[in-house]
């Protein structure tokens, strides 16, 4: 199985416990790495702990802690730029009131777009980032950022170890099953840019 021409499971027997860390930190806290395949890799990394590569307590555990303190580091950069951004004058590529929006989302959505951005390639890169921003109320964002990255790590670890350990041959069927989880993990900011859509659409016949 392979991304962008490496096989994922090759990458995830060499990098191991560290590495895995490291990119799933990365992942939820860097901009770097937007670009990185947390569902698809943390699914794979589960099932190969089926076929004993790895132990599954101690893997999910690495995880939760890389895509929790993942998280927390992309807020601490967002609260410190954030109101950088608030004082910085309009430009051609700025717009101040693109940031207030953004924290006037944060204040109505924030958590439940904490927890759900986990499972959305991308977004889950700069959704901590846009909450410091946001100036998110930090307990409500440590709990979020929680219950989400248990849900995250430690759920597609255990769906990739149970299938691994239950149905025969279905390293046969891997690249379907991590498509599917990629699909259902575009689902929400499709939903949601579908629910923007219809609101701009009543706003604008309230309007006219």
């Amino acid at each position: 199985m392979s991304y962008f021409g490496f096989d994922l499971i090759e990458v995830i027997k060499t990098a191991g416990y560290v590495g895995l860390f490291g990119i799933i930190f990365a992942e939820t806290g860097l901009f770097l790495g937007f670009f990185l395949p947390g569902d698809s890799l943390i699914f794979v990394a589960g099932f190969l702990a089926s076929q004993g590569v790895f132990s599954p307590i101690l893997l999910a555990a690495i995880l939760f802690v890389a895509a929790f303190t993942g998280n927390l580091v992309g807020y601490e950069f967002g609260r410190r730029v954030g109101p950088k951004l608030f004082s910085r004058e309009d430009s051609l590529l700025f717009r101040k009131q693109h940031v207030e929006k953004t924290k006037r989302f944060y204040e109505k959505y924030g958590g439940k777009t904490v927890m759900i951005a986990r499972f959305v390639p991308i977004v889950r890169t700069f959704a901590p980032i846009l909450a410091g921003v946001a100036e998110m109320k930090y307990m409500a964002f440590l709990a979020y950022n929680l219950a989400g990255a248990i849900l995250w790590t430690i759920g597609l670890v255990f769906l990739g170890y149970f299938l691994g350990a239950r149905v025969p041959n279905i390293d046969r069927y891997l690249l379907p099953i991590v498509l599917v989880i990629v699909v259902i993990s575009v689902l929400p900011a499709v939903w949601h840019l579908y629910q923007d859509r219809k609101e701009m659409l009543r706003e604008k016949s309230r309007k006219g």
